[in-house]
C-alpha cells in the first residue's frame, strides 16, 4: 500500500488517521514527560531520605526533572540525525519507545527504603532517557504530519499535533487530581502513586503499535528514491548553510515557551501566590488547556487559508493583551476561570511556530534543522524563564505580564516579518 501524495487537494482519509494518530501518540508521551511533576512531593518523600529536609528533597526531585530538560537537545539532534538520514518513521516510533518503557518502569522502581541510593540513581537515568525522547518527540512529529500533507494544509497539521501535545499535559493534570481524589496518603504512598507511571507506560507501548500502521512521510520516501539524501552530517549542513532559519526557529521557539511554560504550566503557582485556592487554579488551568487545543486547530486552519505571519502577528497581539487583562485582574483579587481561559486561548500560536520554522529548512536536513533551533532554545528558555520569573516577582509582583507582553511584541515583530518574506517570494 503506497502512502498519499501531499499534494492532494485537501485531507485525504489516511492524511487524517495520520494526523489523529501522531496526535494521540504525542499526547501520551506528553502525559508521560509531564506526570512526574505532578508527584514530585510524593516522589521527593520516597526515593529520598526520611531525614532529608523538605526543601531539600524538593530541590533534588525537581533536579531530576531538569535532567530531562537538559538531556533533549543530546536526544533530538541524535535522533534528527538519524532521521534525515534513515526515515522520519523510524524515529517516530524509536522517540515513543524511548518514552514509554522508562515510564513503565518508573512505576516498577524500589524506593529508598527498599534500595537505599539505588533508588534515586536509577530515577535520575530514567529521566534523562526520557528527556532524550522528548528532544526528538516534539519536532520529529512536527516534520513528520507537515510532510504528509500539501504545504498550504502545514499549519493545521503541526496545529493538531501541537492539540496533542496539550492534551497530554492536560492528561497528566487530570490523572493526577483523579490518583489524589480517590485514594488516601497512606495509600498514595504505598502503591498509588505507580498507578500514573504503570498506566503511561502501557498505553505509550499500545501508541507505538498504533504508529506502526502509519506511512514514511512522501517527501523522505522521495529523497530516498532519487538518492538526495544529505551526503554528509546533516547537523554541520544546517549551522554552515542555514544559521538564518536557525536563529528564526530560536525566536519562534523562545516566543512557544512563553505561551506555554509561563500561561499553562507556571500560572497554577504563580495564582496560588496571589491567594487563589488551588482547586480554583488548577480548574481554571484546564479550562486553558482546552482553549489552547482548540485555539490551535482554529489557528492553524486560518494561517492556510490567509497566511502563518499574519496569523502569528495577531495572535502573539492576542497573547499579550489577554495575559495583561487576565493577570492584572487576578493581581486585583477578580480572578476568574473564564479569563484564564481566554489567556490561555493564545497558546493557539504553538500552531504557526513549528510551521514556519520547519519551512526555512530543506527536506534533506530537515528534521536536524528543526531538532536543534527547537531544542537548543527550549534548554535555554524553558530551563531558566522559571527561575528568572521566580526570582524577579520578589521585586516586580507584575514580572510575568511584562515578560509576556515583551514575547508579544516579539511575536507581532516576528509575524511581520514571515507576512514580508513570504510576499517577496516569487509566485508560480
Amino acid at each position: 500500500m503506497t502512502a498519499p501524495s501531499p499534494s492532494a487537494p485537501g485531507l485525504s482519509r489516511q492524511q487524517a488517521k495520520t494526523l489523529a494518530l501522531a496526535s494521540l501518540g504525542g499526547a501520551l508521551e506528553f502525559y508521560d514527560f509531564v506526570v512526574f511533576v505532578f508527584f514530585a512531593g510524593t516522589m521527593g518523600a520516597l526515593f529520598f531520605p526520611a531525614d532529608m529536609p523538605e526543601w531539600m528533597r524538593l530541590v533534588q526531585t525537581f533536579g531530576i526533572f531538569a535532567a530531562g530538560y537538559l538531556a533533549r537537545p543530546l536526544g533530538g539532534v541524535l535522533m534528527a540525525h538519524f532521521g534525515d538520514l534513515s526515515g522520519r518513521k523510524r524515529m517516530f516510533l524509536l522517540s515513543i519507545l524511548l518514552m514509554a518503557v522508562p515510564t513503565l518502569l518508573m512505576g516498577l522502581l524500589p524506593t529508598y527504603a527498599q534500595a537505599g541510593v539505588l533508588a534515586p540513581i536509577l530515577l535520575l537515568v530514567l529521566r534523562i532517557l526520557q528527556g532524550a525522547a522528548i528532544g526528538g518527540e516534539a519536532p520529529g512529529a512536527w516534520v513528520f504530519v507537515s510532510e504528509h500533507v500539501s504545504p498550504r494544509h502545514r499549519n493545521l497539521a503541526c496545529g493538531s499535533l501541537s492539540l496533542g501535545l496539550l492534551a497530554g499535559i492536560l492528561l497528566g493534570s487530570l490523572v493526577a487530581r483523579a490518583v489524589n481524589a480517590m485514594l488516601d496518603e497512606a495509600q498514595l504512598m504505598a502503591w498509588g502513586w505507580r498507578l500514573p507511571f504503570l498506566v503511561g507506560g502501557v498505553f505509550g507501548l499500545l501508541a507505538m503499535r498504533l504508529r506502526r500502521q502509519l506511512h514514511e512521510t512522501p517527501v523522505f520516501a522521495e529523497l530516498q528514491e532519487q538518492r538526495a539524501l544529505s551526503a554528509e552530517l546533516p547537523l554541520k549542513a544546517v549551522v554552515r548553510d542555514h544559521p538564518g532559519a536557525v536563529a528564526l526557529g530560536m525566536l519562534l521557539t523562545w516566543l512557544l515557551t512563553a505561551a506555554v511554560v509561563v500561561t499553562i504550566l507556571m500560572m497554577p503557582t504563580f495564582l496560588q501566590g496571589m491567594g487563589v485556592s488551588r482547586d480554583a487554579a488548577l480548574a481554571g488551568n484546564a479550562l486553558a488547556v482546552l482553549a489552547a487545543m482548540v485555539a490551535n486547530l482554529v489557528a492553524g486552519a486560518l494561517a492556510d487559508r490567509f497566511g502563518a505571519g499574519r496569523l502569528l502577528a495577531l495572535w502573539s497581539l492576542l497573547l499579550g493583551l489577554a495575559f495583561w487583562w487576565f493577570y492584572r485582574e487576578a493581581q486585583a483579587g477578580a480572578y476568574a476561570p473564564w479569563h484564564y481561559a481566554i489567556a490561555g486561548s493564545a497558546a493557539g500560536l504553538t500552531a504557526m511556530i513549528p510551521a514556519i520554522a520547519l519551512g526555512g529548512f530543506p527536506a534533506r536536513v530537515r528534521f536536524s534543522g528543526l531538532s536543534f533551533s527547537y531544542n537548543l532554545a527550549y534548554a535555554i528558555a524553558g530551563g531558566l524563564t522559571p527561575v528568572l520569573l521566580s526570582l524577579a516577582m520578589k521585586g516586580n509582583p507584575a514580572a510575568p505580564a511584562h515578560y509576556i507582553i515583551g514575547m508579544a511584541v516579539l511575536g507581532v515583530a516576528l509575524g511581520a516579518w514571515v507576512e514580508w518574506r513570504d510576499r517577496r517570494k516569487p509566485t508560480h
